[in-house]
């Protein structure tokens, strides 16, 4: 299939002429998509400082990592399937649909009798929280013509920084001073909010009714989350529950393999399929789904390694070790929501190109940081990173939405956010693996970051070692941001197909009123 018509012959976004008058119901379904974006921004955080806690009162040390695991792995592979299911139905009743399923999981969490409980009440929520990462983006595409979508998107990235700052804060108070449980029960007040706002002020284009009945592929829904479950616990469980050549590894890999062949026949016959063909048949879908995947990659360094640095080899407590990665969730939304005055003069592809080629080269200076160094300097490298992301990752975003129509936009964001999960997880496995190995070479066959973590072994011999593999993870890093930018120069096209009607406002299908 062929990029959708354009305004003008391969056109990015033109000068806004006719902008749609605003809306004055429009910021109580922003003030909703704010607090559902929140319930799934503050869900890691939260939970992460309470673990301690969690373990103490219904045990499970073994497993505990399953808590994040098991929800992001329901939340990966129920991407595509909602999205497929908001172009089909609307996006209101997924959102709703999705918002009462991460509640209801909630409620069920804080009613854990153990941790295998907890777990599966973890995958509820995940669940749902498919729903509220892809339905949400897709909305504010849909309520912002393209010259205002930046500032909407800012707002969403916005509430991942406050997130990460106030989540480990809010969960620590809640865990030493109430209970645990009080970390998902307060999700409550905020979700029901959020129904409300989205019920009373949520309004949605008229759908023409099809002539034939709406056919699910549920076949193509089931194989995409039995290859994304399969592959996204081999890849959790990989190097730490059993070795990376095991038989166990192995053969989940290989049934990954399988299930992604199946999947692929499934969708190829299916009528309506959950992935459609022409998500990697259009250049410039596929060549943001690679790009974002990459950015998925890459973020893994900084957001898992990089306060293992800070406290291991910079010596700081877990607190200033937090704010040393806060850092990036300052920059990245400022950049962000100033993208569009670069990338209407510019382009989007161009814009990207810079942001992730600035972005290349800080991650290659992290090695030469000088050792063991004062904690500013990390600090300030992440600062830097965060602004060229925000260049990098809302251009595409905000310009991949603008190149298919409104029943398409849901499927082809989805397909975006479920290619930067996967991404997330390929990159939790490989560049833990790759620390690990070099702590191995260092310190002996039995090391790994998560132990030193843990331990009080700050000698020189040891964060010389944790310096030396954070220092590779971020060449990693650096080799992910690379294959962006290659993806960028080689499958991009040189403007994006901005569709008609796209940079004149959305004032002909305004989905509130």
């Amino acid at each position: 299939m062929t990029e959708p018509s354009t305004t003008r012959a391969g056109s990015d976004p033109a000068p806004v002429t006719a902008p749609a008058a605003p809306n004055p119901r429009r910021g109580p379904v922003v003030a909703a998509l704010m607090l559902a974006m929140g319930l799934a921004a503050l869900d890691g955080t939260i939970v992460s400082t309470a673990v301690p806690q969690i373990v103490g009162d219904l045990g499970g040390l073994s497993v505990f990592s399953w808590l994040f695991s098991g929800y992001l792995l329901a939340v990966t592979v129920t991407l595509p399937v909602y999205g497929k299911l908001s172009d089909t139905f609307g996006r209101k009743p997924v959102l709703i649909a999705g918002t009462v399923l991460f509640l209801v999981g909630s409620l069920f969490c804080a009613a854990a009798w153990n941790m295998a409980s907890l777990i599966a009440f973890r995958v509820v929520q995940g669940l749902g929280g498919g729903a509220l990462q892809g339905t949400v983006q897709t909305i504010a595409a849909d309520l912002y013509p393209l010259k205002e979508r930046p500032k909407i998107q800012a707002k969403l990235s916005s509430v991942w920084a406050a997130s990460a700052v106030a989540g480990p804060a809010v969960g620590g108070l809640l865990a030493g001073y109430a209970d645990w449980r009080w970390i998902f029960l307060i999700n409550l007040p905020l979700g029901l909010v959020a129904l409300w706002l989205i019920g009373r002020h949520l309004r949605e284009p008229s759908r023409t009714t099809p002539r034939a009945p709406v056919r699910i592929d549920w076949a193509g829904a089931l194989a995409i989350f039995a290859t994304g479950a399969v592959l996204i616990t081999a890849l959790v469980q990989g190097g730490v529950a059993w070795p990376w050549l095991s038989a166990p590894s192995l053969g989940l890999l290989g049934g990954a393999a399988v299930l992604a062949a199946l999947t692929v026949v499934i969708e190829r016959r299916a009528a309506e399929p959950i992935i459609p063909g022409w998500v990697w048949r259009r250049r410039t879908i596929a060549a943001v789904n690679l790009s974002l995947g990459a950015l998925g990659l890459l973020m893994v360094a900084p957001t898992v390694f990089l306060p293992t640095y800070a406290q291991s080899v910079l010596g700081l407590g877990p607190i200033a070790a937090g704010f040393v990665l806060s850092s990036w969730t300052l920059s990245w939304p400022l950049t962000a929501a100033l993208s569009n005055r670069v990338y209407t003069r510019i382009g989007f592809r161009l814009t990207a190109i810079l942001g992730i080629s600035g972005a290349l080269l800080l991650l290659l200076a992290f090695p030469f940081l000088p050792y063991p160094g004062e904690a500013w300097q990390p600090a300030l490298l992440m600062l830097a990173l965060g602004g060229c992301l925000g260049l990098f990752q809302l251009p595409l975003i905000v310009g991949v939405q603008s190149t298919v129509p409104y029943e398409e936009r849901g499927t082809t964001t989805a397909s975006v956010l479920f290619c930067r999960q996967v991404g997330q997880s390929v990159g939790a496995a490989l560049f833990g693996a790759v620390a690990n190995g070099v702590l191995a070479a260092r310190l002996g066959a039995d090391t790994d970051l998560d132990s030193l973590a843990r331990s009080l072994d700050t000698t020189d011999h040891v964060r010389r070692a944790v310096d030396a593999a954070v220092d590779r993870v971020y060449l990693g890093a650096a080799a992910a941001a690379a294959l962006a930018l290659l993806a960028l120069l080689t499958l991009a096209p040189r403007r994006f197909p901005v569709l008609e009607g796209e940079d004149q406002g959305a004032s002909r299908r305004d989905p509130a009123d």
